[in-house]
């Protein structure tokens, strides 16, 4: 007598990826070449049926292609539709659009989200959103925070969101040469792209923060509410000050509370409020952030519970996005899904319940400050005169000479005693107009982790 066996048929998924570009070949790549590891691990075979592209010439993959979306949206047979196109109106038109089919959707798209990610929350209903590509390429620091630190309330977030800036800190700063050059061999080597305006004035930074600050603290802050500054103007002075006094020159984006939260009781309250914001820092040399270099990216992440932990790895490239595309597309096939944003919406409250987001000249730092002046006396009096009238204290000065001894200019870099926003503000709008101040005075924060 045989034994009879009796072989079940894999289901298959089908996956459209809108935006056939970089990432949207190495995602096509990944799932053809890795389909036995990923059938393995899903239980279902996942088969890019369909691509999107502009121009679907010499592409070089073996799916058919297509220059209309709307061949994916209305395909019977296509079960998720991934977007990796790019902009942000018509991404979220099209994910609309998918959600209205009851399709799952995956994007790399983090300007889209950083407008739209809660009204994508509230449309959804249980049908999946992946967008774990949409913030720092290879690291998984959307699921970290959804799913690894969930049971945390937390307290800080603290990160270099954007390798090519990352990468131009570190060649000022290891070869000494000037921003513009630093800013080519980055193009050079494919690190920055021929316009980079969205990687160097920290735009790309803020909307990955506004990300991961919805998934931390359920706040649906915009764009124009928080500081956004970008590493224009850096100049080899700065760097150099820097390292005298033991730090070093990075663009981080913070979401940090301010001393009190919800969940403390209400004799341990302070202020409740978050700060978010993007901008060059002066962080301690010996900071695990500061040994972040190149053009790789690293979150530090404190919770209460856990205390802090660092994620490091590639922020970028098509094989590494793609990688974290494909790692969503997976978590659907296995029929998981969840809150998009890791809680359940309620837009009359933050996750937190009574935290806000802290008003822009509410913030609190120490400041670097750089200031062209004229090479002549009284000029520095006249500069701690502003600074005083604004109750600002300067903590250590440093005169700088130009390489020409003839100029007739001088640099003076100082940093400042703790101040509020709007008082630095101020004092550097006070100290541009003076005509002894022959350009704008560049500033950086200084942040103490």
């Amino acid at each position: 007598m045989h034994n009879a066996t009796t072989v079940q048929s894999v289901k298959t998924i089908n996956v459209a990826i809108i935006g056939v570009g970089t990432v949207g070949k190495s995602v096509i790549e990944i799932l053809q070449q890795n389909q036995d590891i990923i059938s393995a691990r899903t239980g279902v075979r996942i088969i890019p049926k369909l691509g999107v592209a502009r121009n679907i010439t010499n592409k070089n993959v073996n799916i058919p292609l297509t220059t209309q979306i709307d061949e994916v949206l209305q395909n019977p047979e296509i079960d998720i539709i991934v977007e990796l196109m790019g902009g942000i109106e018509l991404p979220y038109k099209i994910a609309l659009k998918a959600l209205e089919n009851n399709k799952p959707f995956v994007t790399a798209n983090k300007a889209m989200l950083a407008y739209h990610r809660h009204e994508l929350e509230a449309k959804r209903m249980d049908i999946p959103i992946g967008f774990e590509a949409s913030v720092c390429g290879g690291i998984p620091i959307i699921k970290i925070l959804r799913d690894g630190l969930c049971a945390n309330h937390i307290l800080s977030i603290r990160g270099i969101m954007n390798g090519t800036s990352n990468y131009i800190l570190t060649q000022m700063n290891d070869s000494q040469c000037d921003f513009h050059t630093a800013l080519k061999q980055a193009q050079q080597l494919g690190y920055a792209e021929s316009d980079p305006t969205l990687d160097i004035n920290g735009s790309d930074s803020a909307h990955k923060l506004l990300i991961l600050a919805s998934l931390a603290y359920g706040i649906n802050a915009k764009v124009e509410d928080i500081i956004i500054e970008g590493i224009e103007g850096l100049g080899l002075e700065d760097i150099n000050f820097a390292k005298e006094y033991g730090y070093v020159i990075k663009l981080l984006g913070i979401a940090k509370l301010t001393e009190g939260s919800s969940f403390m009781s209400n004799s341990q309250k302070q202020n409740n409020k978050l700060e978010l914001r993007v901008h060059l820092c002066m962080i301690p040399k010996n900071c695990m952030l500061a040994k972040v270099d190149g053009a790789m990216n690293a979150i530090s992440v404190i919770g209460d519970k856990v205390g802090e932990s660092l994620y490091y790895g590639a922020g970028a490239g098509g094989s590494e996005t793609a990688s974290s595309v494909v790692s969503d597309i997976m978590e659907i096939a296995r029929s998981k899904t969840s809150p998009m944003l890791g809680y359940v919406v309620d837009f009359n409250h933050s996750l937190e319940r009574d935290i806000q987001l802290l008003p822009k000249k509410k913030i609190f730092s120490r400041y670097y400050l750089r200031l062209k002046v004229q090479d002549k006396s009284g000029v520095l009096s006249l500069v701690a005169n502003v600074l005083a009238q604004h109750h600002i204290s300067i903590q250590s000065l440093i005169q700088r000479n130009p390489i020409s001894l003839d100029s007739q200019y001088v640099f003076l870099l100082l940093s400042t005693h703790i101040c509020s926003e709007v008082q630095i503000q101020n004092a550097l709008q006070e100290l541009g107009v003076l005509k002894e101040v022959i350009e704008m005075p560049f500033m950086i924060r200084i942040e103490n982790l």
